[in-house]
């Protein structure tokens, strides 16, 4: 069989879901390294953006399809729950991480941070503190909801989880946040957890 390749930059939350998943059903996979607008990013994404996939003749992007993919192809003990409730409150989370969550604390706050735009390079405070008030009660839901499940859908790591760990953990590097998460016990309690699971302790990026 064809060699899996997950094309885009280790750092990315999105490539981070890519191989927490894999890593959760135990299939191999190279990582081909690759930042957004790259000739490899624009080879499988019409818009140039990362993760994308190949296998064999199989070309995909956005990394939801690409697990959707992998998930069918691929044996092995799946994230994504097969019970139709659970199935359908998976797909909601992810919803609200990729529509909420993932704009405000990684689009904005982090990218302000990180990717700032100003002349000297500095973090722009302007972006960042207008992200702070609105990312408090995306944490408050998330207080909420994990003060009384083990993981966002209940009992069971699924899917979910995975696109959330990622940005979760990378909050934590930037002051606001990681005050914002050291407040509310269940999310501290559950990242701490996350980040003990050996499909995300394998994947850390290292760069």
């Amino acid at each position: 069989m064809s060699t899996l390749q997950i094309i885009g930059h280790a750092g990315s939350n999105f490539v981070w879901v890519v191989r927490i998943f894999c890593a959760e059903k135990g299939v191999a996979y190279e990582l081909i390294t690759a930042p957004p607008h790259s000739p490899e990013a624009k080879a499988v994404h019409p818009l140039g953006k990362i993760p994308g996939m190949r296998h064999g003749d199989v070309t995909l992007c956005e990394s939801r399809a690409i697990c959707s993919y992998i998930d069918a192809v691929f044996p092995g003990a799946s994230p994504i729950p097969r019970d139709p409730v659970a199935a359908a409150k998976t797909e909601q989370w992810i919803a609200i991480i990729c529509t909420a969550i993932d704009p405000m604390m990684v689009r904005q706050y982090l990218a302000g941070y990180f990717f700032p735009g100003t002349a000297d390079g500095k973090p722009d405070r302007t972006r960042i503190d207008a992200a702070l008030p609105k990312m408090l009660p995306l944490f408050d839901m998330l207080e909420r909801t994990l003060a009384s499940n083990a993981h966002l859908t209940g009992a069971n790591f699924t899917l979910a989880d995975a696109y959330l760990i990622p940005i979760l953990h990378y909050m934590t590097e930037l002051p606001e946040a990681s005050a914002m998460i050291a407040e509310r016990p269940a999310v501290k309690s559950y990242l701490d957890r996350q980040m003990a699971r050996p499909s995300v302790k394998e994947t850390i990026p290292t760069h």
